[in-house]
């Protein structure tokens, strides 16, 4: 250690109290940081549990989707030009808030649903024509 590092004092008794209360100070600041780094690290840990759960589970729904889309599309021909233009608002939407861990201002999102799912007419149509297909085919396995 060099001198440079030393705390140049003259060494009483009311320097040893005043070194006391420093170092009492010290240990209470970093008691104070190390609580609020576990806070912060246990959040994370929830936060990042919750992404891999989600990211287990978007590969599963994704999975299905693509599944159902091919199917419908095979069923109904393309049929993405009558969705878009049936569009008329978003119904998933995401609401932010803050959220205080430990003295740190962190930003929540949560998604929230508006409106119903019969807003796009096309829909019953898609689904009857699949509805439709679906009931042929049956028959012709069933015969067959």
């Amino acid at each position: 250690m060099s001198g440079k590092d030393r705390i140049e004092i003259f060494p009483s008794r009311m320097a040893q109290t005043i070194m006391k209360a420093r170092l009492k100070g010290a240990q209470t600041g970093r008691n104070l940081l190390k609580k609020k780094s576990d806070a912060l690290t246990l959040r994370f840990r929830q936060i990042l549990k919750k992404i891999i759960e989600t990211k287990m589970l978007m590969g599963e729904v994704m999975r299905e989707a693509a599944f159902s889309l091919a199917e419908a599309k095979f069923t109904a021909g393309d049929f993405s030009t009558t969705v878009i233009q049936n569009v008329n608002k978003a119904q998933v939407k995401i609401r932010a808030k803050k959220d205080n861990v430990a003295g740190v201002t962190l930003p929540v999102f949560e998604h929230y649903h508006e409106g119903t799912d019969s807003s796009f007419p096309g829909l019953n149509v898609l689904l009857l024509i699949s509805s439709q297909s679906w009931m042929r085919e049956s028959e012709k396995s069933s015969i067959g």
